[in-house]
């Protein structure tokens, strides 16, 4: 009989992507204006991580998937209202700052301090390939290094794990195409892509069931602190838009080519 999983998932808060978002200088450095009102989603690639650890925990009864979240403990409270009611999940949740400035080596060495702290190792550290906030693409390779685990696959699309405890996994490559690898054993680090599956519904009961665990997970998250390491930030800003639109009717393809070159140029 194969043996339960343990699976833990790095995804945080991010600020939502419909809002506008204009970055600001502030005291503790760059962030973005109004950034305690605006409200916050979980990291869309984060999110594909988690419903895939989720579904993958089915397979093995007993199970348990652990997502680790580092963020504001009152934000983070906010997030888990809706989270908690898509998959059956704990949380460990690290109360620092988390934004599109934080450093990646200081998130993940806080990520990793955490997990190390659980009772047993993870079999998996599922996280996002990128994020919506701190594209580094560095921080789960940062937090797997931490924890010691050598095995590392990024923009993971497919994961099959045998009886063996073997797995195979699928990673993009460049050309549209996937490169297949076959590890023996566990532990291992995946960072996902956008995955397989969809979005799962909103499910009240399990929600309910969640936040027996969340509210004392938040009630106990140590504190850290997470700037932006040591990089010195003079000006943030969004860039200026510029538009140059020019209708030509009965244009060969070469000249329009060639007009579209020397605009770049320009």
């Amino acid at each position: 009989m194969s043996k339960p999983l343990n699976i833990v998932v790095c995804g945080s808060l991010v600020p939502d992507p419909l809002q506008t978002l204009e970055p600001v200088q502030t005291p503790q450095g760059p962030g973005l204006k109004n950034e305690q009102m605006l409200p916050s989603v979980l990291d869309p690639w984060a999110a594909c991580a988690l419903y895939e650890a989720a579904a993958l925990a089915k397979t093995r009864p007993g199970s348990k998937v652990t997502l680790a979240a580092l963020g504001p403990k009152a934000k983070l409270q906010q997030l888990m209202m809706t989270v908690a009611q898509k998959v059956p999940l704990e949380l460990l949740a690290v109360n620092a700052p988390a934004g599109g400035f934080t450093d990646a080596k200081e998130t993940a060495a806080e990520l990793a301090k955490a997990i190390k702290a659980m009772p047993a190792a993870p079999d998996f550290v599922f996280g996002g390939c990128s994020s919506a906030s701190r594209d580094a693409g560095v921080t789960l390779q940062f937090v797997a290094e931490q924890l010691g685990i050598t095995e590392f696959f990024n923009a993971v699309d497919e994961l099959k794990v045998a009886d063996d405890d073997s797995f195979t996994v699928k990673e993009r490559i460049e050309g549209g195409k996937y490169l297949s690898s076959t590890c023996k054993g566990f532990p291992a680090a995946i960072g996902w892509a956008t995955g397989n599956l969809p979005e799962p519904p909103n499910n009240p009961q399990t929600g309910m069931m969640n936040m027996r665990g969340v509210m004392p997970a938040l009630m106990k998250a140590p504190a850290a602190n997470v700037g932006t390491g040591g990089i010195a930030w003079e000006k943030a800003e969004v860039p200026a838009a510029k538009r140059d639109t020019v209708v030509k009717k009965d244009m060969p393809v070469d000249e329009i080519a060639k007009e579209i070159v020397e605009w770049i140029k320009e």
